[in-house]
């Protein structure tokens, strides 16, 4: 892609970028940690999509953001009173929650598990970007599967090129580690990924953790 059309592909409005989404397109997106690719979590032509430019082979999940807690049910079919706590405790932020996911949420994103991580975030962009589109956007790294995930967005259109919609430009983000991910569905509940948020941070709110 040569520099003009990349500075174009850049300067977009968040509300822009959410009628690309809804119109089945992808958008990535700066995130607390790396650059993250949305896509609508209930369009699964846009989710195929993001498989194929990605290379990302079915049987892996894809977490989401939510554009609000209050948007959680829509997607997660019980909600624990730990639970409860954890996001009080820790949302907006780094720690992705996995819980037993509503039947209307797509197979593709769940990889046939019948379970779904959810996040709300805490970087404007991130945010600003589900509230636009009114709902859950896809959270996986803007970067082919296998590689280094981005923390630029010229590192976006090098690993994805054209794949990619549009780029909301929030400059470099800090990278180093990604969220933390729990699952809430099996007991002892199990931190699945630590990232940003230690397990020992998380072992006050959960009676049984492993």
């Amino acid at each position: 892609m040569n520099m003009d059309l990349a500075r174009n592909h850049l300067k977009i409005p968040v509300a822009k970028a959410a009628k690309i989404l809804k119109s089945g397109g992808l958008v990535a997106y700066p995130t607390e940690s790396f650059y993250g690719l949305a896509a609508d979590a209930a369009n699964e032509t846009a989710i195929r999509r993001l498989f194929y430019i990605k290379r990302r082979v079915p049987g892996k999940p894809v977490l989401l953001l939510i554009p609000a807690v209050d948007s959680l049910e829509r997607y997660a079919a019980h909600v624990s009173e730990t639970a409860k706590r954890l996001m009080d405790a820790f949302w907006p932020g780094g720690l992705t929650l996995v819980f037993e996911a509503q039947k209307e949420v797509s197979a593709l994103l769940t990889a046939g598990t019948g379970k779904i991580g959810i996040r709300l975030s805490s970087h404007p962009v991130a945010m600003a970007l589900a509230k636009a589109l009114g709902a859950a956007i896809t959270g996986t790294s803007a970067n082919i599967s296998g590689e280094s995930p981005c923390n630029t967005p010229h590192g976006v259109l090098q690993s994805l090129g054209k794949g990619v919609d549009t780029i909301l430009d929030g400059g470099e983000t800090p990278g180093q580690k990604p969220s933390t991910v729990l699952d809430m569905t099996t007991r002892p509940y199990a931190v699945l990924r630590e990232g940003m948020i230690l397990k020992e941070m998380l072992q006050p709110y959960c009676e049984d953790l492993r």
